[in-house]
């Protein structure tokens, strides 16, 4: 059963006939079948010139959701390179509206089946160099395709592969296991990732499915609620004094107590890989900091990129041989495979299978949280710890099981502390994260407002399921207009997510500061949307009550509205500045451009 419908009522809801084609060649799909894409053919690519015939993949399904293995039948080890679970032929419109998630964090697409868009700058394929045939888009975990009706493909499990949808045009579309060239060895089998498809009369319903499973395949670890505070690095960046943190905490103290945790970003440490050394930030002495935070009752969050290190690192040159090596057996310089990181590069990545790096991670974040009294961190360049193009120390290991590794030795490290991940492998952190970024990094600038929120809402599924979202720092000083401004701290209430402020606020100016007042605590829930154009949402609160947020994101004014099926209101009180309207139908007339509205209503 999915939200209510029998299988049977979710096929019998199909629009349309197909016509099946068997055999070699790619079984074809209308709007109609989808959920029968389990009858498409499926095969074995081998790494190299590797005889496949004895390779047996077996495919099992229970309703929409799909176990697969491959067993070698043979008498030869054989070296995989990836597995097509299913090979389809797509029989929907071309102008089929897509929305494709990416490897990492800062990688999502966008646009139609024969247009595919990157919606945001820093893509798996272009920046972080992943394999991607020419003439083809890539995406990974989850797919979902609106044809009229939305549907959906999407991996269910990331224990040891990385599941991705392989478009090969609008026609065209290969859903594929990379098995990353492993060998296969006779009588030996792989269980596969779970895969899950349907159909649905709802955007949201169809991400509920894929939300329900990932979560009984992944226990996500969980807080009673998302955490608040205060970012040290878009008001100061890698040069923040201790001053400057006790400054703020002053104002947090006396005006805006909420804002539990205070993180010290970047720039504390003398070199990228050694934490736990002084650095010359904060006078040599970080831990003091630290400790006055805790003295005036906050908590102290710090952030760290655990699996990287500079060459110049004392990590680096005293342990060489814990790091991800090249074929050559040295240590594998990041640049060469990928993108070799945004400071003090090229970077080294730890392997996350080797025992001494797992002991490593222990104590560091052992060490910061019972003698630094760190429970918060923000783990940022966690891409790295998934690195393709190398050679881990178990040589039996996937990429995703050598971070998943390391991202367990972190999480025994620190215990009960609320763990971030950012930068990150999205499925492969399935269940090791409390909290997931889920945008690019924040600028003050109406572009960048835009596309952080747009990457924010289109995870909105994701939030108080899998783990809390950080939409990033909510900045509310700059040269936005004020229409800029209530767009983006709008959208922050409506991941209904992490909130933690970007700003200096011994600065910021006073409605600003009742602006950020307003946001905390976060509501803990995100809206939904109808699709994804995220013009309108709403929002069920935890005291019973609608909220209803409406967005233009277009340079012209428009109209919008919320009918709220199947809800009665009363009444709508403007979020902002408390104007009360009495409707049962909301509707927003001339609404500017970049501007955005929210509403209370009961």
């Amino acid at each position: 059963m999915i939200d209510g419908l029998t299988r049977r009522e979710l096929l019998a809801s199909a629009i349309a006939l197909t016509v099946n084609v068997r055999g070699t060649g790619a079984w074809r799909v209308s709007s109609a079948d989808l959920p029968n894409i389990k009858d498409a053919r499926g095969f074995v690519v081998p790494a190299g010139d590797g005889d496949v015939s004895r390779i047996e993949l077996t495919r099992d399904w229970t309703g929409y959701t799909c176990r697969s293995r491959v067993t070698n039948r043979g008498r030869a080890p054989i070296a995989i390179k990836e597995v097509v679970l299913f090979d389809v032929t797509l029989m929907f419109p071309a102008s089929s509206r897509i929305y494709g998630e990416g490897f990492q964090m800062l990688s999502q697409s966008g646009g139609t089946l024969e247009e595919p868009k990157d919606l945001g700058s820093y893509t798996d394929a272009k920046h972080y160099k992943l394999p991607e045939a020419a003439g083809t888009k890539t995406f990974y975990g989850l797919l979902t395709i609106d044809a009229g009706r939305q549907w959906l493909l999407a991996f269910t499990s990331c224990r040891r592969f990385s599941g991705l949808f392989r478009l090969r045009g609008p026609e065209s579309l290969h859903v594929v296991i990379d098995t990353e060239g492993l060998m296969l060895a006779p009588g030996e089998s792989w269980a596969l990732e779970e895969f899950c498809v349907g159909p649905s009369g709802g955007r949201q319903a169809l991400l509920d499915v894929a939300a329900t499973r990932l979560v009984e395949n992944h226990a996500p670890l969980t807080t009673p609620k998302p955490p608040t505070g205060w970012c040290s690095w878009y008001c100061f960046g890698p040069r923040v004094t201790a001053q400057q943190v006790l400054d703020n905490l002053d104002v947090i103290a006396r005006k805006i107590p909420g804002l539990t945790y205070v993180q010290i970003d970047d720039g504390y440490q003398p070199a990228m890989g050694d934490w736990l050394e002084t650095g010359a930030a904060f006078g040599g002495d970080v831990r003091r900091v630290l400790q006055e935070i805790r003295a005036r009752g906050f908590q102290p969050a710090i952030w760290v990129a655990p699996f990287v290190a500079e060459e110049k690192s004392h990590v680096f040159e005293q342990h060489r041989d814990w790091f991800v090596k090249d074929a050559g057996g040295a240590p594998l310089r990041s640049d060469l495979v990928t993108f070799g990181g945004w400071r003090r590069g090229p970077w080294y990545v730890l392997d996350g299978t080797h025992p001494e790096v797992q002991q490593h991670f222990e104590l560091v974040f052992r060490t910061m949280r019972q003698e630094w009294g760190c429970t918060y961190f923000k783990l940022d360049a966690n891409f790295w710890g998934a690195i393709h193009g190398g050679r881990f120390h178990d040589p039996k290991a996937t990429r995703v099981e050598a971070y998943r590794r390391g991202m367990e030795a972190i999480r025994r490290g620190a215990g009960e502390s609320f763990i971030l991940g950012c930068n990150h492998p999205i499925w492969p952190s399935l269940g090791l994260i409390h909290g997931s970024r889920s945008s690019n990094d924040i600028k003050r600038s109406w572009d960048r407002v835009s596309s952080t929120a747009r990457q924010n809402l289109l995870r909105n599924w994701q939030n108080g399921r899998l783990w809390w979202n950080d939409p990033d720092a909510v900045v509310l000083t700059g040269d936005l207009t004020d229409d800029e401004f209530q767009f983006h701290a709008t959208a922050i209430y409506a991941t209904g997510g992490m909130l933690l402020s970007g700003d200096d606020l011994t600065s910021i100016p006073e409605p600003r500061l009742a602006m950020l007042k307003k946001l905390v605590p976060p509501t803990g829930v995100a809206a939904t949307f109808a699709d994804d154009r995220l013009d309108e949402g709403v929002m069920k609160l935890p005291d019973g009550r609608l909220a209803a947020c409406f967005f233009n994101w277009d340079e012209t004014t428009r109209t919008v509205s919320q009918p709220f099926v199947g809800r009665q209101i009363r009444r709508a009180t403007d979020f902002w500045t408390g104007d009360v309207v009495e409707t049962t139908h909301l509707t927003v007339s001339d609404m500017r451009p970049h501007s955005a509205r929210l509403f209370l209503c009961e």
